[in-house]
């Protein structure tokens, strides 16, 4: 692996979207807070008919979806062997860590009685038959890979830096509050400058081996979480309940992480002034479409099998958010088929964004929406659960605002014609 093919984003950390964001994260920690004092009940509209709701419906059902950019970029770089993809793969892993990362984090949030949640580490307590149980020690597994994936940006950092940035830092803190910079500060940075020169050739040795369990782990955790919902065969909508649901969430993951990645790229772009990636997007825009078929066709020929198609087009409730899902993927679909739109970044953007927002509805459609556990019960979320998750979001987009900026992760621009591009983009900016 080539480090030098990365470069963090020189710009300001105090920005006002940083701003922004940050108050939202404080209110939805506040109000995890509430929850952790004062019990869940006090935030959520969850009940026993309803034992799951927004939090795990998104943050870990569809959040862990949005961040299968790394899985998607991991199986088209080091499997399809398209290396020319690589400067890609960091920014990609580090959207994918604080999605799995905070998509665990949401778990402990939801789950009743936390403080017991050590004995999830204790093996005689494991129930290994349970597609839940894998669920989670896949998430967790794959969160410590994708920090290992991701450690070599830090790594780099370590020993590239002279520490002149936090030296500075210090020397403000001293001058403003009196607080004397720790004795001998030099020598101990030096050594841990010294311990990232020594760690990061080790660990490229071993990384190819780190980048296998990450394509294997979300292969086995994606198939999960649809098999989750196999046993809720009189409570989850026919349209829905399949015993497809391991296959179909596990291409679902593939079109969104590919989708995803084109996304985050053409935000990131856009919001940090660089020169957009048409080349790369448009030859990974060809093959979301053929995933999307493949997911489309065996949707609609399971349908077909088991008698559901009239139910699909019965214009009620639950068919009408099935057909929502259905025409948003197809219709990206469509989009990414023609060659001169794959071309354009505007058709790019709202393509990607279709299959994105099909994908995830679908998500939401098997999980809450076509979730029915009988007459009497009824959910919709509370104000705090949205805004808790709302806050959990904001913190992943506050979290990659700043590692871009003082990590290396985005694509290097290595010639005078991007460099140019970049300062054509922040003149008309």
């Amino acid at each position: 692996m080539s480090h030098d093919e990365f470069q963090k984003h020189d710009a300001k950390i105090l920005t006002p979207s940083f701003l922004v964001l940050l108050v939202l994260t404080l209110i939805g920690f506040a109000l995890i807070g509430v929850r952790f004092v004062k019990g869940i009940g006090a935030v959520s509209n969850m009940s026993d008919g309803y034992p799951w709701g927004i939090w795990i419906t998104y943050d870990v059902a569809t959040g862990t979806a949005i961040a299968c950019g790394g899985y998607a970029m991991a199986i088209l770089i080091y499997i399809r062997n398209r290396m020319h993809y690589h400067p890609m793969i960091r920014s990609a892993i580090l959207t994918s860590m604080f999605g799995y990362g905070l998509a665990g984090f949401s778990v402990m949030v939801d789950v009743g009685r936390p403080w017991n949640a050590y004995n999830f580490f204790i093996p005689s307590k494991w129930q290994a038959n349970s597609a839940m149980f894998e669920v989670a020690l896949c998430v967790m597994a794959y969160t410590t890979v994708l920090l290992l994936e991701f450690l070599p940006a830090v790594l780099t950092t370590l020993e590239k830096t002279e520490w002149q940035t936090l030296q500075h830092m210090m020397d403000r803190l001293h001058h403003y509050t009196g607080i004397k910079r720790p004795e001998r500060m030099e020598e101990r940075l030096e050594s841990v400058k010294d311990l990232g020169a020594w760690l990061k050739p080790r660990l490229d040795k071993v990384l190819i081996f780190i980048i296998v369990l990450g394509i294997t782990l979300p292969t086995m955790h994606q198939s999960s979480l649809g098999s989750l919902l196999l046993i809720a065969s009189t409570k989850l909508h026919p349209l829905w309940h399949t015993g497809f649901l391991p296959l179909l969430f596990l291409i679902n993951c593939m079109f969104i992480g590919y989708s995803i990645a084109i996304l985050e790229s053409i935000i990131s772009c856009y919001a940090f002034k660089r020169p957009f990636e048409t080349k790369e997007l448009s030859g990974m825009a060809r093959i979301i479409p053929w995933l999307t078929v493949i997911w489309l066709s065996v949707v609609v020929g399971d349908l077909a099998w088991r008698g559901q198609i009239g139910a699909a087009l019965s214009f009620d409730f639950y068919s009408g958010f099935f057909l929502l899902e259905f025409c948003l993927v197809a219709g990206g679909s469509l989009l990414m088929f023609s060659g001169k739109k794959r071309e354009s970044i505007r058709w790019l953007f709202v393509s990607a964004a279709l299959i994105v927002l099909g994908g995830a509805l679908y998500r939401f459609n098997v999980y809450l929406i076509g979730f029915n556990p009988g007459k009497g019960w009824h959910y919709f979320p509370a104000l705090a659960e949205i805004m808790i998750t709302v806050g959990i979001v904001a913190f992943e987009i506050l979290g990659y605002q700043v590692i871009v900026k003082i990590l290396p992760v985005l694509p290097k621009l290595h010639t005078r014609q991007q460099l140019d591009d970049a300062h054509g983009v922040a003149e008309k900016a």
